[in-house]
């Protein structure tokens, strides 16, 4: 599967193992601060984003000079640079995009990020942030099936629309049928799956499913 996979600045404790996602078939993007992470983690950075504000002049200068495919943009903007990059992954027209970089630190960005994962309804294409702790992916009205991980032990749903209409869960802890969940609620917080594969479905709406650790 053909993905892009962006690394934005975010805290660098809240990165999973970069190293763990690379393959044949991934392009790597660093956005601004995630430049660094990238060339740190010796991933190969096939093109870079960003304003470049939380780096060094110095560190600036080099990647400048080092990167064949760069973007430089102003501080003062309409899209933050991981916006940018996202819409530019969009136009490649792959089957996955990875974010990672885009949780911790500060709220608004974190919640901005999540807001992007809307961009993957009307162009339909898998888009999933990840960090140390959370798989995070955003699903229109349709059922869905999804499999046992180890690691990553609970699963929530939680609504972006102003309601979930018919949410069904088959194969999990706590199961629901038929069941209406408005904005802002919690009931799908927490589950679990006990069978090694599970669906969930519904037919309006739009939700979160969160994969998390322990």
């Amino acid at each position: 599967m053909k993905t892009i996979a962006l690394v934005a600045g975010g805290p660098k404790e809240y990165l999973p193992k970069l190293t763990d996602y690379h393959h044949q078939n991934v392009t790597w993007v660093g956005v601004d601060k995630g430049v660094l992470y990238l060339k740190n983690s010796g991933l190969p950075i096939a093109y870079a984003f960003g304003d470049f504000d939380s780096i060094s002049d110095r560190e600036k200068k080099e990647l400048t000079s080092s990167l064949p495919n760069i973007s430089l943009y102003s501080a003062e903007k309409d899209k933050t640079d991981t916006e940018l990059a996202l819409d530019w992954a969009l136009q490649q027209q792959h089957e996955k995009i990875l974010l990672f970089g885009v949780t911790g630190g500060r709220i608004d960005h974190l919640l901005g990020n999540i807001h992007l994962l809307i961009k993957a309804i009307s162009c339909k294409t898998n888009i999933e942030i990840i960090d140390r702790q959370n798989h995070i992916t955003l699903f229109a009205s349709g059922t869905y099936t999804i499999k046992k991980h180890k690691d990553l032990k609970y699963v929530s749903f939680i609504p972006i629309s102003h309601e979930i209409k018919g949410m069904t869960l088959e194969g999990f802890k706590y199961p629901l049928k038929n069941c209406h969940i408005a904005l802002g609620s919690t009931l799908c917080i927490s589950n679990e799956l006990i069978d090694e594969l599970g669906t969930f479905s519904f037919h309006d709406g739009i939700l979160l499913m969160i994969r998390s650790r322990d």
